[in-house]
């Protein structure tokens, strides 16, 4: 009896013990052991020429009615539509974005309230053009086919595959890691083991370009829109932990 009584305080000793550790808070002694080594981390940067565009715009109707401005809609977004495919967008790059039907009112002082004076209709996709040299050609189209009804938001670049860039930054990375690290154990006077942890993130930012953004209508160019794509850094960053030797 007596040798079950100790075993049982004994086991409710341990579960406090684990139950403190679990629960420690800030400044408080916690039995979680820390990881040992060396901890670094490496960055990897890569310049890239982007080769896919993407287009968002759109058209917008303005009417007494709903069935007005809605037809107008509907025939200025088919001759947009149109136009992208017959400059070379595939039908699957192109996708539906916003779409809206709403009232326009203004405030009518003899009546002391808002009242409705027409109707507007939004229709937005974003077209993927995957020919960079044909970009200003097509927004020129496009604000021809669709009149005073077009509306451009904005453009944006990036890259269709950027694996072999990932992979360019990704050594960059590691190698910026390693030199990082060797120099704070020679620092340190002691001698760099092993990684024993490594980590990765990935940074791929696709910078918009903005062309137009308001209710103004666009007028068609007289001349080609000129579009530079310009250049796009790819960054990668590595975490890692390296054993310490001696």
């Amino acid at each position: 009896m007596k040798k079950r009584w100790l075993v049982g305080i004994s086991l409710a000793l341990v579960l406090a013990i684990v139950g403190l550790a679990g629960c420690a808070a800030p400044g408080q002694i916690s039995l979680v052991t820390q990881e040992e080594g060396i901890w670094v981390t490496g960055q990897g940067k890569v310049s890239a020429v982007p080769d896919i565009v993407t287009l968002r715009l759109g058209i917008q109707a303005q009417e007494a009615s709903v069935a007005q401005a809605q037809s107008q809609a509907v025939e200025a977004m088919d001759r947009v539509m149109a136009a992208l495919i017959d400059n070379g967008v595939a039908e699957k790059d192109i996708q539906t974005q916003y779409f809206s039907i709403r009232q326009i009112t203004k405030w009518d002082r003899e009546k002391e309230e808002e009242v409705v004076v027409g109707y507007r209709v939004t229709n937005k996709v974003t077209a993927k053009i995957r020919e960079i040299d044909k970009v200003g050609s097509i927004i020129d189209a496009v604000a021809e086919a669709g009149g005073d009804f077009t509306r451009i938001d904005s453009i944006g670049f990036s890259i269709d595959d950027p694996s072999a860039y990932y992979e360019e930054a990704r050594q960059k990375a590691i190698a910026d890691a390693k030199a990082k690290a060797q120099q704070l154990a020679e620092l340190a006077g002691v001698t760099l083991g092993k990684p024993t942890y490594i980590s990765e993130g990935i940074s791929y930012p696709i910078y918009p370009r903005e062309i137009y953004v308001g209710e103004a209508p666009i007028p068609a160019p007289a001349v080609e829109v000129a579009i530079s794509p310009g250049e796009m850094e790819i960054s990668l960053t590595v975490q890692v932990a390296y054993t310490i030797l001696d």
